[in-house]
C-alpha cells in the first residue's frame, strides 16, 4: 500500500459519522447545483421512459398483448411494471459514465484534495442519481396513465418504487467501480451495455418467458431484473411476490456488500 493511500485511509477514519453526513449533504447539493446549471443532463430522465413506454405499447402491445389475452390494453398492464424495472439500471448506467467524466475533466483530484470522508463523494453521487431515478420513475407513470395503465394499488405502487430504488442503488455500486477503473466514459458505456443489454432482453420485463428456449428460461429464473419485474407486477397488479421480492432483495444485498467496498477501495487508491 503506498503512503498516499495510507495517509487517505488513516483521515477517512478520523472523520465521524457527522462529518461524512455533513460532507455528503454538501456534495449533494453541489451535484444538484451542477444539474440546474446543465438542465441538458436530465435529458435522459425525461426522455428514456416516454420514448421506451411508448416503443413497445404501440409497436410489441399488440401481438404480444394477445399472448397475454387482451391485446395491447393487457400488455400496457404487463410492460408498465417492468419498465419501472428498468429505472434503476439505466440510471445505474449513467452514474458510472457521469463517475468517469468527473475523473477525467480533473473534478476527482480536486475532492481527493479536500479533508473530506472519500466515501462521501460516492454516496452524494448515489443519492442524486436516486432522486433522478424516482424523476425518471414519476415521467413513466404519467406516461404509463396517458396510455391506459390502471392503478388499482397504490401502495403497491410506492412498494414497487422502493424496491426498484433499493436494487438501483445496489447497481450504481458496479457502475462507479466501472467509473473508476475503465479509461474514459465511452468504455463505461459499451462495457454497461455489454452487461444490461443481454440482462434486460433476457428477462420478463418486455415479454413472458414462457415462449423462450429451455436454456434461456433457465437464465430468466435467476435474472434479477426478471424478479424485480414479477416482483413489481405482483405488488402493482396482483400475483404472487414473496419469492421475487426476496430474490430481489437478496441481490441487492449481495451486489452491495460486494460491490461498495471494491467502489470505494478503487476511488481511495486511483492515481
Amino acid at each position: 500500500m503506498s503512503a498516499t493511500t495510507t495517509i487517505t485511509a488513516t483521515a477517512d477514519a478520523r472523520i465521524p459519522l457527522r462529518g461524512h453526513l455533513r460532507h455528503t449533504g454538501a456534495l449533494m447539493r453541489r451535484n444538484l447545483l451542477w444539474i440546474r446549471q446543465d438542465p441538458e443532463s436530465m435529458a435522459d430522465a425525461v426522455l428514456f421512459p416516454i420514448v421506451f413506454t411508448l416503443l413497445f405499447v404501440y409497436v410489441f402491445g399488440g401481438s404480444i398483448g394477445q399472448s397475454l389475452g387482451g391485446g395491447q390494453d393487457a400488455y400496457v398492464q404487463y410492460v408498465v411494471p417492468g419498465m419501472l424495472a428498468m429505472m434503476g439500471m439505466t440510471m445505474a448506467q449513467g452514474v458510472g459514465t457521469g463517475f468517469n467524466q468527473d475523473f477525467n475533466t480533473g473534478v476527482m483530484d480536486r475532492f481527493r484534495s479536500l479533508p473530506i470522508g472519500r466515501g462521501s463523494v460516492l454516496f452524494a453521487k448515489i443519492a442524486v442519481e436516486l432522486l433522478r431515478m424516482l424523476f425518471a420513475t414519476a415521467v413513466l407513470m404519467v406516461v404509463a396513465l396517458l396510455v391506459g395503465f390502471d392503478i388499482t394499488n397504490w401502495g403497491g405502487l410506492l412498494a414497487s418504487v422502493a424496491l426498484s430504488v433499493v436494487f438501483g442503488s445496489a447497481l450504481m455500486w458496479v457502475f462507479l467501480t466501472l467509473g473508476v477503473v475503465m479509461k474514459n466514459a465511452q468504455s463505461v458505456q459499451a462495457m454497461g451495455f455489454l452487461v444490461l443489454m443481454p440482462l434486460q432482453f433476457g428477462s420478463s420485463i418486455f415479454a413472458p418467458t414462457q415462449s423462450m428456449p429451455g436454456w434461456l428460461q433457465n437464465f430468466t429464473d435467476y435474472n434479477p431484473l426478471s424478479a424485480l419485474a414479477d416482483a413489481a407486477r405482483g405488488l402493482m397488479i396482483g400475483g404472487p411476490v414473496a419469492h421475487d421480492l426476496w430474490l430481489t432483495l437478496g441481490w441487492s444485498v449481495v451486489l452491495t456488500a460486494v460491490m461498495a467496498p471494491i467502489a470505494i477501495h478503487k476511488f481511495r487508491t486511483k492515481t
